[in-house]
């Protein structure tokens, strides 16, 4: 059985090639007109429509959007769920003025410690300046000077203030 259905396919029979032969002629007369080809090709493309993913359901505007959204989402929840105290700027100065008190440090310790040539110096230092240490600045005596001295490293780099009274 195999072997005939071989055989058919090797040698066609001759009555289907004059078939064939008298349809090539027939159409080979027949001028389609030019839009044929794009209406057949448009009823082909509404009946076999490709099939949508699930990721092109959105734009790509809507997209971002979406990922912008989520990412808010990300950083609000995180920020709610650390742990976090409470920075109150209200309390006691960090410097306050005192005849022979302690030197506030401004640089590391060790840095202090392994200087050996550090120099006392007394200066005048703005006010404001001394803001960042807590020292009060007001409108009325953000144009005083305080005295201090200083502890300075040898290449000038200041260590450590000691305010000792206020002009």
């Amino acid at each position: 059985m195999d072997m005939n259905f071989r055989d058919r396919n090797e040698k066609p029979e001759a009555g289907l090639d004059a078939a064939f032969a008298a349809l090539r002629g027939e159409l080979a007369g027949i001028d389609t007109p030019r839009c044929v080809e794009k209406e057949l090709l448009q009823a082909f493309a509404q009946h076999h429509a490709p099939r949508r993913r699930w990721y092109q359901a959105l734009s790509l505007p809507q997209w971002g959007t979406a990922g912008a959204l989520c990412s808010l989402t990300a950083v609000v929840l995180l920020l709610a769920q650390s742990p976090h105290q409470a920075v109150s700027v209200d309390g006691p100065p960090l410097v306050s003025f005192d005849n022979g008190g302690a030197f506030v440090a401004l640089d590391s310790l060790e840095r202090i410690e392994a200087e050996p040539d550090a120099q006392l110096v007394e200066a005048e230092v703005p006010r404001t300046a001394l803001a960042p240490l807590g020292v009060t600045v007001s409108p009325d005596n953000a144009a005083d000077t305080v005295r201090a001295e200083m502890l300075i490293a040898a290449d000038g780099h200041p260590l450590a203030v000691r305010l000792t009274s206020a002009n």
